[in-house]
């Protein structure tokens, strides 16, 4: 009985080795970073809008050119929250430091609230257009 008991940790130890490695190096902790991901899309490198549709802000609700004129005015805005840190916790625009990103509003008309349409704007310039609260971003020309 004892002897039993001596093996069984070691029989253990060793399936426990073998599925690792038959799993391969992706499962076994390394120092190699690993690529974030959300469900959506693949995170990508800070300023590369190149996986984006691109949409002519007149293409847009005229409500987002409202928007876009107060941005470049810098307010004021309809809500307090307009020109807020937007965090990218979604993980669907590039992936750039905390603090890059800031939200506005584009007003809905007939609603009371501030309903689902926003931009989100980088600190390189660009505006990013949503109309399903963050679920997906169109990369916007405001100069068209």
């Amino acid at each position: 009985m004892r002897e039993h008991a001596v093996r069984s940790p070691r029989l253990l130890l060793t399936g426990l080795i073998a599925v690792l490695g038959l799993l391969g190096p992706a499962t076994v902790a390394s120092a190699e970073p690993v690529a974030r991901t959300s469900a959506v899309t693949a995170a990508v490198e800070c300023g590369n809008t190149s996986g984006f549709e691109r949409v002519a802000l007149s293409a847009l609700p005229p409500e987002a050119t409202d928007t876009v004129e107060l941005i470049q005015r810098g307010g004021p805005y309809p809500y307090p929250e307009d020109g807020g840190v937007f965090h990218n916790w979604e993980g669907i625009l590039p992936d750039c430091p905390d603090g890059y990103y800031h939200e506005y509003t584009v007003e809905t008309p007939g609603i009371d609230h501030r309903g689902a349409r926003r931009f989100v704007v980088g600190a390189e310039g660009e505006y990013f257009y949503t109309a399903d609260h963050y679920e997906s971003f169109r990369l916007t020309d405001i100069h068209a």
